[in-house]
């Protein structure tokens, strides 16, 4: 392990840093889109039972929750589908952050293993093979630091993306509900 982390030199910095910024992202947004935060049952129950102009503050204030006020306020239609899409809108702040994570960690670890293996090539010729078997595995150290940052961080939006669209649409069965308890 140690020769990992001695083999990805001045690259460790910016791929440590991929690494701290993937998984605080992933944390924090796993908290954010639990399914019961965003359109709690409770809110889905009350608008069905035809309850929606009497909601518990506790459940205004999620983003299901501020669809039905905006409903309340007297958007309907389009309007309210609008909202509804500017409320995943808002709940996927941050995950591009974790997109352009998925995609630079691997490249800063190519472009750790370039450096290395550049530098093992001095001006008066090749280096003797114990030398060069020993550079070229520090060099790779880098590589294999950035894939492993990128796989769970490509795991984990997935996952995200998937937890967003369960939200979407439990948001559009909202919407409907809330334009057929208009008509």
């Amino acid at each position: 392990m140690q020769t990992l982390i001695e083999g990805a030199g001045i690259f460790l910095w910016p791929l440590g840093f991929c690494s701290l910024a993937a998984l605080f992202l992933l944390l924090e947004r796993a908290w954010v889109l639990r399914p019961g935060s965003v359109a709690p049952e409770a809110l889905l129950a009350a608008v069905r039972a035809g309850r929606a102009a009497n909601l518990d503050p506790e459940l205004a204030i999620t983003p299901a929750g501020r669809l039905v006020r905006r409903w309340s306020e007297g958007a309907t239609g389009e309007a309210l589908k609008a909202h509804a899409r500017a409320e995943i809108v808002r709940l996927q702040r941050g995950l591009h952050w974790l997109d352009s994570i998925v995609a630079a960690a691997p490249l800063l670890g190519l472009l750790g293993t370039v450096t290395g293996l550049a530098t093992l090539f001095p001006a008066q010729g090749l280096p003797d093979a114990a030398t060069l078997t020993r550079g070229v595995g520090l060099a790779l150290s880098t590589t294999m630091i950035g894939l492993c940052i990128a796989i769970p961080a490509l795991i984990g939006a997935n996952w995200l993306g998937r937890r967003l669209e369960v939200i979407s649409s439990r948001l559009d069965v909202l919407v409907e509900t809330l334009e057929g308890s208009a008509r």
